[in-house]
């Protein structure tokens, strides 16, 4: 008789979702993709969206999958990205397709709340979050500007993730690692902040009951058990933003090391006990984050494989029909440092052109002008490399400081893992070696799924706690070592790099 238990792992991207069954046997894990799905973003109206009905079906899908194969499931969580929520009606129903945070509403709402409502300061200070034009505060402030029906018609507010599980049991939550994405929580008291909330219009009643991760939501209703030929399964909330699973997930020994979450955006960032916020994290713009077990992740967002998934779009098809290695490739033979661009300009953000918006950064920059796809590859990793040398620096510069409240010690960084789809980016991997002069230890690549599946199991009580975790997730995977070359020759290309983003 088969006594393992299995838990099944939501893991839904801005540009793809996945279903996961996960196990936990003998200090080892085991993973197995159940299905595998676009997530869509829809133009119309001038405005983006999300299928929300689309991803429920995918999730029924895979459950669906797993009924079939006679697998018995322990319990279900899901994870997504930041920021984004779903209205919910007086009736129960959902009032309309969630809004993408790329949405060009947001371009100008940040600036205009900032000036009108509450001061960029006072906005930081209260929730340490890394002011981006798209966080939920400036979503709602955007929408409450335009007289979004939907918003006024809302009884709920839940967030990706929330909403998805409320799909599955009726049961509404807030969880914590997603709310602290939206710019409306205060990581001190750990909750939603009042003031903040009803700049926007809002009340605390609008949102769930917090809840940290591990907690059971409830079960599958008879309806989704009904569609899924599954029992009544607990679905958990885990760490319901993405990037606080894959954190969970970073096999690390002890405190000393930084992470690298890279994928679509890159992630870099410390975990800290508590939030810092000063003026130094203000200035630089970083950002304090919940994570699980009570603990802050304290990083920067990079904008990262976006520049290149979005110039890989544009090259024509048959540039398109190589492989990322073979394409990568062809740029290792491009001169380093050629030219450089900020990753983090907004004129990156949400370009008709990437490769337009690269080449005039060039030309603003007096640089050559990249032109292939093996110059502009180039040009893509090289900066990304430089910018996370800088960040790596500052984070650095965060432990040195005097420990003030929190009462931590400083220590040295000494290693950074990578994690996500970009560990398998062999040449930016070295890349972030060299430019940063510490040892990169890549893996694991589905390291929110594995995050996912760790906390269900510590819900479950097969896991102690998150070193524990840690520790099988160790046990577990063959890491990829990069270690720094090349010093003197990345250590001028810094140089170079830091006189061309201070000039912009």
């Amino acid at each position: 008789m088969d006594t393992k238990q299995y838990f099944f792992a939501v893991d839904l991207g801005a540009t793809s979702g996945r279903t996961i069954i996960g196990s936990i046997e003998n200090g080892q894990f085991e993973l197995e993709e159940v299905t595998r799905f676009p997530n869509n973003l829809i133009e119309q109206g001038n405005h983006y969206y999300w299928d929300i009905y689309a991803l429920y079906f995918e999730i029924i899908r895979g459950l669906k999958e797993v009924a079939r194969r006679g697998v018995k499931l322990t319990s279900i969580g899901i994870d997504t990205w930041g920021v984004d929520f779903v209205f919910i009606g007086d009736d129960g129903a959902i009032l309309r397709n969630p809004r993408a945070y790329r949405d060009p509403i947001t371009f100008d709402a940040m600036d205009d709340y900032l000036k009108h409502v509450i001061s960029r300061r006072e906005v930081y200070d209260v929730t340490g979050i890394q002011l981006m034009n798209f966080n939920s505060l400036f979503q709602l402030y955007a929408m409450r500007r335009e007289q979004n029906s939907a918003l006024q018609m809302a009884k709920k507010i839940l967030f990706m993730p929330d909403a998805l599980s409320w799909m599955l049991t009726g049961n509404e939550v807030c969880e914590y690692t997603i709310a602290s994405t939206s710019q409306m929580l205060d990581p001190r008291t750990k909750q939603l902040d009042e003031r903040l909330l009803a700049s926007v219009g809002l009340s605390r009643s609008k949102f769930g009951k917090m809840v940290n991760p591990g907690t059971v939501i409830g079960v599958l209703t008879d309806e989704v058990q009904r569609l899924t030929g599954l029992g009544p399964v607990p679905v958990i909330a885990v760490a319901g933003h993405d990037t606080g699973s894959a954190v969970a997930a970073v096999p690390a020994k002890n405190e000393k090391f930084a992470y690298l979450s890279s994928g679509t955006w890159s992630l870099m960032g410390i975990e800290t006990k508590d939030a810092i916020i000063n003026d130094l994290s203000y200035e630089r713009n970083f950002t304090n984050e919940g994570g699980v077990e009570g603990t802050t992740r304290f990083l920067k967002n990079i904008c990262g494989m976006w520049l290149y998934e979005r110039c890989r779009l544009e090259w024509p098809e048959e540039v398109r029909k190589l492989s990322h290695p073979e394409l990568q490739g062809q740029a290792m033979t491009v001169e380093p440092f050629r030219s450089l661009i900020n990753p983090d300009d907004p004129m990156f953000a949400a370009p008709s052109s990437m490769i337009g918006a690269i080449q005039q950064y060039c030309r603003n920059s007096s640089q050559p002008v990249p032109e292939t796809p093996a110059e502009i590859c180039r040009c893509i990793f090289d900066s990304l490399a430089l910018r996370y040398r800088q960040v790596f620096q500052w984070l650095q510069e965060f432990l040195d400081q005097p420990s003030g409240e929190t009462e931590r010690a400083p220590f040295k960084l000494d290693v950074l893992h990578i994690i996500g789809g970009g560990s398998l980016n062999k040449y930016l991997n070295q890349f972030t070696a060299n430019s940063t002069g510490v040892t990169v230890l890549a893996g694991p690549q589905e390291g929110t799924a594995i995050g996912n599946i760790m906390l269900q199991a510590k819900a479950a009580g097969l896991v102690g706690d998150i070193w524990q975790m840690r520790q099988i997730i160790a046990n577990s995977l063959q890491l990829v070592k990069y270690e720094p070359t090349d010093k003197q020759v990345w250590d001028q290309g810094y140089e170079k790099y830091l006189k061309i983003v201070n000039k912009q």
